[in-house]
């Protein structure tokens, strides 16, 4: 099979994407069957399970496998100032143009000349628009009520600096780890998933002190570049990209993207930012509060810089699901494969009777599944010819498929399959779930 051109637009594979998501259970359209909601999107019950298993290999690593952070799952709702000060009320905006004559909206750095890219037609002045999403408190709508869904999750970590030093007893050195949904009233929504109303965060807030930030934004730009690697995401396919003095955000001393080949072309799956004091000073100053660290090992006291490694959720899943996927000959016929990393796969294993008619093959298939339900993900499947049922996980990511088959009643054996080699190995019973743990691992 011809393969495509590395690092160059594959139109086609993205609705293939598409496709598989809705057939196979990972995404749906929100409210689809009152025609959609655009840039929303809910995850099927396969979609729920990678997404929880991505979300848990992300806090792993970064909460359970380190000494120097800490969790934390703030509100979505906050008090407006936290807004104010964090500039988002004066600064998160889009410079958009309208078409007067289809009355599509266009960001103004997507738009060349003063005609409608869509249809040619003339467009509106430029104007400013905020991205955050308003709501109101109370049985009142007015100002005082009024509040945000918040547009990412990190001025929650900051509003919580001294609670979490204080009650955990942290020196500095360290970090505040969250995840949770945010919320942007996005104008470009295109490319699936990519850029979405809502949607789910993964960030951390490092805290240094004055004059170490530089390395310490080093050393995250690699460790966050590498986890992406060692969950599954070919070298080949990533880049780390530096931003130009122009296009740091007015807080930021430097940020590194790590970019994605998408099919739509290289693009951002997690920013590390150097955010200096600005956050907890802003917060310092509009509060009234003291933001200050106070070190007793050498009675220094400071506003300490902040290091940001913030991904989102939904591009990455989008990534491993694009970077997973391959299309092979198998006795000429087609066959799709997500090679998902064990750890993200939505199920470990299924276990698939030879013959469904044959209650003796169903009643040890089922003993098997529910024996290996206490170890990971595992289905029962009987629905198809053992070809189709193996095709079929192969398309879902199951690493293992464990096959029980008229011999089994004899010879207390059952096949199991490797998905990505189609090796077939004939284990005993008793060694079934030391087996697939072990690969699991």
């Amino acid at each position: 099979m011809q393969q495509p051109e590395k690092n160059q637009p594959q139109p086609d594979m993205m609705d293939k994407m598409v496709s598989l998501c809705k057939r196979r259970g990972f995404i749906f359209q929100s409210s689809e069957i009152y025609g959609g909601l655009a840039a929303t999107w809910d995850y099927g019950p396969l979609g729920a399970e990678l997404k929880r298993n991505l979300k848990e290999a992300w806090w792993r690593s970064n909460v359970y496998e380190r000494d120097d952070i800490e969790g934390l799952d703030c509100a979505i709702l906050m008090r407006s100032e936290a807004w104010m000060a964090s500039g988002h009320v004066s600064n998160f905006e889009d410079t958009l143009v309208d078409c007067k004559s289809c009355n599509k909206r266009f960001k103004v750095e997507n738009v060349t000349g003063k005609k409608c890219p869509e249809c040619d037609g003339e467009l509106t002045e430029p104007r400013q628009f905020n991205m955050m999403l308003k709501t109101h408190l109370g049985p009142i709508e007015d100002s005082t009520s009024l509040t945000y869904l918040r547009p990412e999750t990190a001025q929650g970590i900051f509003v919580n600096f001294k609670n979490v030093v204080d009650s955990m007893r942290r020196r500095v050195p360290f970090g505040i780890a969250q995840m949770g949904k945010s919320f942007r009233n996005e104008v470009t929504t295109k490319s699936f998933t990519f850029r979405s109303r809502e949607f789910e965060q993964m960030e951390i807030e490092f805290f240094v002190k004055p004059g170490t930030d530089e390395g310490w934004y080093s050393k995250w730009v690699e460790e966050r570049f590498n986890w992406y690697v060692k969950l599954g995401l070919k070298r080949d396919n990533l880049r780390m990209r530096q931003h130009e003095k122009h296009e740091l955000a007015h807080y930021a001393k430097a940020c590194t993207d790590i970019e994605y080949q998408f099919p739509f072309g290289w693009s951002e799956l997690e920013g590390i930012a150097n955010r200096t004091d600005f956050d907890l000073t802003q917060h310092g100053r509009l509060s009234g509060k003291d933001m200050e660290f106070f070190d007793d090992a050498t009675n220094e006291r400071y506003i300490p810089y902040v290091i940001e490694p913030s991904g989102g959720i939904d591009r990455s899943i989008l990534a491993f699901l694009f970077d997973a996927y391959r299309e092979e000959k198998v006795r000429d016929e087609k066959r799709v494969v997500l090679g998902l990393h064990n750890s993200l796969a939505p199920l470990k294993a299924a276990v698939l009777p030879l013959l469904r008619n044959r209650p003796e093959i169903v009643e040890m298939a089922h003993k098997i599944t529910d024996d290996l339900k206490k170890e990971a993900k595992v289905r029962y499947d009987d629905t198809a010819s053992i070809g189709r049922l193996y095709r079929r996980q192969d398309e879902i990511g199951t690493p293992y498929c464990i096959t029980v088959d008229v011999d089994s009643l004899t010879d207390n054996k059952v096949t199991v399959r490797d998905r990505d080699t189609m090796k077939q190995d004939r284990i005993s019973l008793s060694k079934i779930k030391e087996y697939v743990v072990e690969r699991l691992k």
